[in-house]
């Protein structure tokens, strides 16, 4: 196993729970903090002495091991259900009174070198009573007599199990008529697989067998051990009445005290297997990005439900005929007027007093409710992406994904129609050329109505009979233009008024179809920015929400990964 500190591994299983906050199953995330609570208890207390729990159920002479462990008589076996009650604590080295109260053992007997004088006072609940201390232990070791985990009082059975939880190293004492019974095993060895560094099972009572029997029964709960998830965990024949094996396992318990590692390993096993479970639940990693095929999709669906192809329609036209009015034949230019300014009626026309500066959010234009079929496409469309997205991903960040897309969904009209009115369609836009052919168009229009003025004052002097005015006339024809004869003389009136009304439509003409191009051109623009503001709402109302749910799984899968590594 690749090794990592146990403050690396806590955080980042810190880092795993929070990001799995909300999504990952609630008793797992609940044993996931407890564990990480545990960690940080225990690292802030005796890092000198190892807690060794003796656990049992009622009979099995437990308490008689302690006590042959100990090397004096401490626990009191009992013979009545339910036998020990509370906990007790051997105690062989000073520092352990805060280890103890975050243990919550009040019982706690100090183990000193040599023997006790018999008239010395000893007391229990918080105060050590001395006793002597076998060969083999030295200092550092904390041996716990747990409460019978099978106790008919609830509150025994609760004690012990929060012990079993709290302890550096536990020793399973059982009994040759109980070694394989279901509720052992099921309850309390399996959830500890994984955890074999940590556990010792010892087989008590071998006086009572055979020594072919006792190593026929050692055999057989080692392999129903091994088949719990504890292989590699140590099984030991142990008889705490002729005291064979005690020395073996209070070998063990003094190795274990002398290396000061139990704590970390059991801490960094829990951390490891919690961990090995939520990576179980992250499943593979998903996706960062989905298909072009769903993303255009989703990009076409929003577009269509915002009204872009409308809204770029309604452009070209108003910018068709701001053009016409601009640059138009003057005299004609009244009829364009006539007819509905398309922007206007979407809402989208330029208003400077219509909307504060500071509450664009108060923006709204008239455009047309979404057909159903729109909508329909549009969730669909959304749908599709969030799919495409989370696939291979866990169910829980699934419908996490799926529930906050389908909450971007409900807020979509509102924030595309504020998009779309957001948008600059340079509605207002007045290009240069515009401004020229229109002083082009009145200079064109002043010169045919200065030939009318010149050709109507001649006709009312003529009326009159009054002197008449000089008439400058231009000989169109004759050798002037290259052919036979004098030509005919055109009064320079008519040829105002005729080169007015001419040039003036000839100029309406090309401006038209310059200001179709420019239109068109300006249609162009005012998509590339609609489309722009769509995407925009759809990063933050779909995209955005979909991909922190792909990218809490990725960081908590990952940190996940890291606690059990």
């Amino acid at each position: 196993m690749s090794r990592i500190d146990l403050e690396g591994r806590t955080a980042a299983l810190e880092l795993a729970i929070r990001e799995a906050a909300g999504r990952l199953d609630g008793p797992l995330l609940d044993d996931a903090r407890r564990v990480v609570a545990r960690a940080r208890d225990r690292g802030g207390l005796s890092a000198e002495h190892t807690v060794v729990a003796l656990a049992g159920a009622t009979g099995s002479g437990k308490s008689s091991v302690f006590n042959a462990v100990a090397g004096t008589d401490i626990a009191k076996p009992g013979v009545h259900r339910p036998t020990t009650s509370h906990a007790l604590a051997a105690v062989w080295g000073p520092g352990a009174d805060p280890l103890l109260d975050w243990l919550d053992v009040p019982t706690r007997h100090e183990m000193k070198a040599g023997p006790v004088p018999e008239d010395e006072p000893g007391r229990t609940g918080g105060l050590f009573r001395r006793h002597r201390t076998p060969a083999g232990i030295t200092t550092g070791l904390v041996l716990l007599d747990l409460p019978d985990h099978d106790s008919v009082v609830v509150e025994h059975r609760v004690r012990a199990e929060r012990l079993v939880e709290r302890a550096d190293l536990l020793v399973w004492v059982v009994d040759p008529q109980k070694y394989a019974d279901a509720a052992l095993h099921e309850r309390y060895l399996r959830p500890l697989a994984g955890r074999s560094e940590v556990v010792v099972v010892v087989l008590n009572q071998i006086d009572r067998l055979s020594h072919a029997d006792a190593e026929a029964m050692r055999a057989d709960l080692e392999r129903l051990v091994v088949a719990d998830g504890l292989g590699g965990a140590r099984v030991l024949a142990a008889s705490a009445k002729t005291g064979e094996g005690i020395d073996q396992l209070r070998g063990l318990l003094a190795e274990a005290a002398q290396r000061r590692e139990a704590a970390t390993t059991r801490l960094a096993l829990d951390e490891k297997s919690v961990a090995d479970r939520m990576v179980a639940l992250c499943g593979r990693a998903a996706s960062d990005r989905a298909s072009d095929k769903a993303r255009a999709a989703l990009n076409a669906a929003l577009e269509d439900a915002a009204g872009v192809p409308v809204v770029t329609e309604a452009v070209r036209r108003s910018a068709v005929k701001d053009a016409r009015k601009a640059t138009g034949w003057p005299l004609t230019r009244w009829v364009g007027r006539l007819r509905p300014d398309p922007l206007r009626r979407l809402g989208l026309r330029p208003d400077a007093d219509r909307i504060p500066e500071d509450r664009p959010d108060l923006a709204r234009t008239s455009m047309p409710t979404a057909r159903p079929g729109v909508r329909a496409a549009t969730a669909t469309a959304v749908r599709a992406y969030v799919d495409q997205m989370t696939a291979g991903a866990p169910d829980p960040w699934v419908l996490s994904a799926r529930h906050r897309a389908q909450e971007g969904l409900d807020r979509l009209p509102d924030s595309l129609d504020q998009a779309v009115a957001g948008t600059r369609l340079e509605a207002g836009r007045r290009p240069l050329w515009w401004r020229a052919v229109n002083v082009l168009q009145w200079l064109v229009l002043a010169v045919a109505v200065a030939g009318l003025l010149w050709l109507g004052a001649a006709f009312l002097l003529a009326y009159f009979q009054l002197p008449q005015l000089p008439t400058p006339v231009l000989t169109v024809g004759g050798r002037a233009w290259g052919a036979d004869g004098d030509g005919v003389d055109v009064p320079w009136g008519t040829v105002l008024v005729v080169c007015g009304v001419v040039l003036g439509l000839l100029v309406a003409l090309v401006a038209r179809v310059a200001a179709g191009i420019g239109a068109r051109r300006r249609a162009a623009r005012a998509r590339k920015r609609l489309r722009e503001s769509v995407v925009r709402v759809a990063d933050d109302l779909v995209r955005v929400p979909v991909a922190d749910e792909m990218a809490a799984l990725s960081r908590a899968r990952t940190a996940a990964v890291i606690a059990a590594s």
